[in-house]
């Protein structure tokens, strides 16, 4: 984990003064590095049965797509409003600097489908946690997430269900 650690690159004060900024272009960058990222997070995952992997506009679905490949499943985006032909449903949720709408399309996923969710960054919840209520309004079970990388001073974490499996890479 240390040669994906040294890889992602603190931007301070980006989008906003405050904020730092994880940079995973470096990371996508190196063929090995990227795929090793890519290997970790499929590992909890394998021989579960995944039906499709939902990754979360827009660096998950870097990541998501890439884990659907390597774990034989469909990938489904989850996509900021207005970008998914109708029908849709969506769910808003606040953001460590904003507000935010994630939708899905309506026929996107079949009931009963085993799905993990994707993202690359776990900050404060809000975004994973609409995309498990965007899942699981679809009735498709939510067999849990995997992200790269988990902010743990913004307590994400706690916003996800204790009982649903949440596989982090790497930590700050």
């Amino acid at each position: 984990m240390q040669a994906i650690l040294d890889l992602v690159r603190d931007v301070p004060d980006f989008p906003r003064p405050g904020i730092v900024f994880k940079d995973i272009t470096p990371l996508l960058a190196d063929a090995a590095a990227f795929a090793n990222c890519i290997d970790a997070m499929c590992e909890p995952w394998r021989d579960q049965g995944i039906g499709a992997v939902c990754g979360i506009e827009s660096r998950g679905f870097i990541f998501g797509a890439a884990m659907a490949r390597a774990l034989g499943a469909g990938f489904v985006p989850l996509r900021k409003a207005g970008k998914l032909p109708p029908p849709v449903v969506g769910v808003d949720y606040g953001l460590e600097y904003g507000l935010d709408r994630l939708e899905i399309g309506t026929h996107a996923l079949a009931p009963g489908e085993r799905v993990v969710v994707v993202d690359d960054v776990l900050a404060t919840g809000g975004t994973l946690e609409a995309a498990r209520r965007l899942v699981e309004r679809l009735g498709a079970e939510v067999v849990g997430a995997s992200v790269a990388i988990e902010l743990a001073g913004l307590n994400g974490r706690a916003r996800w269900p204790g009982d649903v499996p949440l596989h982090v890479l790497i930590g700050y």
